[in-house]
């Protein structure tokens, strides 16, 4: 299913199975934004702290099943697995892209 996101998303979601905090942070924009979970996170040096507690701590691994085209975002569904209470949990991702870079992260 990776094979055919978007070519920053495709290596956002590679680096996350691998686990890879520097591979997940390389695609996004040094403006980019993040909002999880209630939280807000700016620029690559909070966008790398929210992967290292949100993903890598807890190993979880998105894992995308379908995407699609909304009103200028990528939306991209799936599971993700890891060592956090009710595991696995469905999610849903909605990338903003400019400049062939994520520029903005919602998850839900």
């Amino acid at each position: 299913m990776a094979d055919d996101l978007p070519t920053p998303i495709a290596a956002y979601a590679a680096a996350n199975a691998r686990l890879d905090a520097d591979g997940m942070l390389a695609p996004f924009a040094p403006d980019a934004v993040v909002r999880d979970d209630g939280g807000h996170h700016m620029g690559h040096d909070e966008i790398r702290a929210w992967i290292t507690s949100a993903t890598i701590a807890a190993k979880a691994v998105f894992t995308p099943e379908t995407w699609h085209d909304e009103d200028g975002r990528v939306i991209v569904e799936g599971p993700t697995e890891g060592d956090f209470p009710g595991s696995p949990i469905r999610f849903t991702f909605r990338f903003t892209l400019r400049d062939g870079a994520i520029a903005a992260l919602d998850v839900s």
